[in-house]
């Protein structure tokens, strides 16, 4: 267990102690007591035996120091290891079971680290988490505030086609926005070594087997796709950690390019990226093309982000997620937003992804018993 305590607000300090069980990837659990927070170690993806007995140790670890906890808090995914074994512990010592949707979770571990208890404009850009409508979302636009959160927005939702097969093969994802765009008459030619084109594109043409997703990871995955950067990935986040060196390579040499003034559409709270996406398809400088890609990209975000502020009244914004392990967006995203007077909170001790986000689901936890 990670030797690390990590203090919350004063406010808890007297508040009944909640254990955590994390998510899927990079699972890690959290135990509160006494306004003092232990993450557990990283065990892992739950896809292994090893995982799932690995998670139950460390829940068991760190219920020997909390002893028996008021609540256990848990994603919202009903199938994960990591939410039935919780379901399970709350059963049999009489615990409230907490499920809490993942980019809420995000948002609120950042929350935490923070000590905020206000409500906040957060922002979770991750791979996928299940929504509450049960369709995978992964780009979001909440407003959190404690226990609650509202969905304000989220990225126009891009198919899938395979289904998690696509998180894979960045092609994939490639091919579903030149469907989008009606240009799907383009992708046998840009990929004649995938044998699958034929079957995918009849996927989209059919609408089998393609479930949509605001995922932000997803985005990265296409725009490397369409770039010729990154068309099967051998390492989680391949896609995007190449993207982001590309993009790296051109800033360094040339500095940042001007964001592409009609990169993206704003209606109703939905932020649309596929005009970028089409003009990356047809980009002949992979390295331009990525840097143009952020450059929009966090433009984009910016001014969907300030409206949200504006429309709410508040002027705290919240990030998490994976995608904010990548440092372009990261910094020249926060540094926007501050240029505009907003106050970022972003994570401090823990990583962005989802190995930090069982602190966000025992936040959410801790609020959920203070309302009772």
């Amino acid at each position: 267990m990670s030797a690390a305590a990590i203090p919350l607000a004063a406010h808890f300090a007297g508040a009944a102690p909640v254990l955590a069980a994390g998510a899927w990837f990079k699972n890690a659990l959290c135990g509160v007591k006494a306004g003092e927070a232990r993450m557990s170690r990283v065990v892992g993806d739950l896809n292994t035996p090893e995982a799932c007995i690995g998670h139950e140790a460390e829940a068991d670890t760190l219920l020997a120091w909390l002893g028996r906890p008021a609540a256990i808090a848990h994603d919202l995914h009903p199938d994960f290891h990591s939410s039935r074994h919780a379901a399970g512990l709350a059963a049999r010592l009489g615990a409230t079971a907490v499920p809490v949707q993942h980019h809420h979770a995000h948002i609120a571990s950042v929350c935490a680290e923070h000590g905020e208890r206000g409500p906040v404009i957060g922002l979770a850009l991750d791979g996928v988490g299940l929504g509450t409508d049960n369709t995978p979302w992964g780009g979001e636009l909440l407003k959190v505030e404690g226990a609650r959160f509202e969905r304000l927005g989220h990225l126009a939702p891009l198919a899938l086609p395979g289904g998690d097969r696509a998180a894979r093969e960045p092609w994939r994802m490639a091919a579903a926005v030149l469907h989008d765009l009606g240009r799907g008459d383009e992708v046998a030619a840009r990929y004649p070594d995938e044998p699958a084109v034929a079957t995918v594109l009849a996927m989209l043409e059919k609408k089998l087997n393609c479930p949509r997703t605001s995922s932000a990871g997803r985005l990265f995955d296409a725009a490397s796709g369409l770039l010729g950067l990154c068309l099967k990935m051998e390492m989680d986040a391949e896609a995007a950690i190449k993207l982001e060196q590309a993009a790296s390579r051109r800033i360094e040499a040339a500095g940042w390019p001007l964001a592409m003034a009609d990169g993206w559409r704003l209606d109703d709270g939905v932020l649309d990226l596929r005009p970028l996406l089409g003009e990356l398809a047809d980009q002949r400088d992979a390295e331009q093309g990525a840097a143009l890609f952020h450059a929009t990209l966090e433009a984009g975000l910016c001014e969907w982000t300030v409206r949200a502020c504006t429309a709410a009244g508040i002027e705290t914004v919240a990030v998490g997620g994976g995608c904010f392990f990548n440092r372009l967006l990261a910094v020249g995203l926060r540094r926007e937003l501050e240029k505009l007077g907003l106050r970022v909170l972003s994570p401090i001790k823990l990583v962005p992804g989802d190995a930090g986000l069982a602190l966000g689901q025992a936040w959410v936890a801790l609020h959920t018993l203070k309302n009772r």
